[in-house]
């Protein structure tokens, strides 16, 4: 059985809607990368049962890497609106279809910025979100929510260390630091470890292929390390409302203190 890709389509939006399991999706297109998903795409679709898959073809597969293309930067919502306690599994949080357009979160965003660093700095960091966003596949506004989840986009944030060192506005997984000799080479690679991954560590990326393009599941793996899938607000040891928060971020909501 075969599925064509729409618009606003991920793994498991299309799981959810056929009755199938996200893995069971992602098993059965091992040449697929689910995070650069295109309408009109047509995917295989596993009986019920866990049908296999059909073998890739030779030279096939993805490399996990984007098409060139800034994911995300068009579309989207008008945004706004206050806080909303989501609670439970993927699927009772927003569609990435319902998400903020890309314009309103980073004007919204770089004002938080604006606290931190200076205007050529902020540049940079919306120059290397767009840059990595395309040669990753991770969908731009979701680096961005990230970025401010993590360190309110604060260029010179220190690194935590709770067992593993997480440097850098995006706290990666023992990537760099600010690098004021190198400021645009270093907040290009700040944001680039915490898409891509290190060689220590997953990054948005690995995540995303991991949890068959779920960016909920993608961004309770980033912070936690595991998953609950029917619960993500369950802290697995790290910040209980981590997911919560950035699908608030990701709508384009306010509150205080954000």
């Amino acid at each position: 059985m075969s599925y064509t890709i729409k618009t606003g389509d991920t793994f498991w939006t299309i799981a959810k809607h056929l009755g199938i399991s996200a893995d069971a999706l992602q098993a059965a297109n091992p040449g697929v990368n689910p995070t650069t998903l295109q309408v009109g795409q047509v995917i295989h679709v596993p009986g019920k049962g866990g049908s296999p898959p059909p073998p890739p073809k030779q030279g096939g597969g993805s490399n996990g890497h984007g098409n060139g293309k800034i994911v995300g930067a068009k579309g989207g919502s008008n945004g706004g609106g206050g806080y909303v306690h989501y609670t439970g599994p993927a699927s009772a949080y927003p569609n990435p279809s319902q998400w903020a357009s890309y314009a309103f979160l980073w004007k919204q965003n770089s004002a938080l910025m604006k606290l931190h660093d200076s205007d050529e700095e902020i540049r940079y960091i919306h120059e290397a979100i767009e840059k990595v966003s395309a040669s990753s596949g991770v969908d731009v506004r979701c680096i961005l929510c990230i970025i401010v989840q993590e360190s309110g986009g604060n260029v010179r944030v220190g690194s935590t260390n709770n067992g593993v060192r997480n440097p850098g506005i995006m706290q990666s997984h023992n990537g760099v630091e600010f690098d004021a000799r190198d400021p645009k080479g270093s907040i290009e690679r700040m944001v680039r470890d915490g898409a891509e991954g290190t060689r220590d560590g997953d990054g948005l990326m690995q995540l995303l292929g991991k949890y068959g393009g779920n960016y909920y599941e993608a961004m309770r793996g980033y912070n936690s390390g595991s998953v609950n899938k029917r619960d993500l607000n369950d802290p697995v040891g790290a910040t209980g409302d981590y997911v919560q928060k950035a699908a608030n971020r990701l709508m384009g909501h306010s509150w205080p203190s954000m």
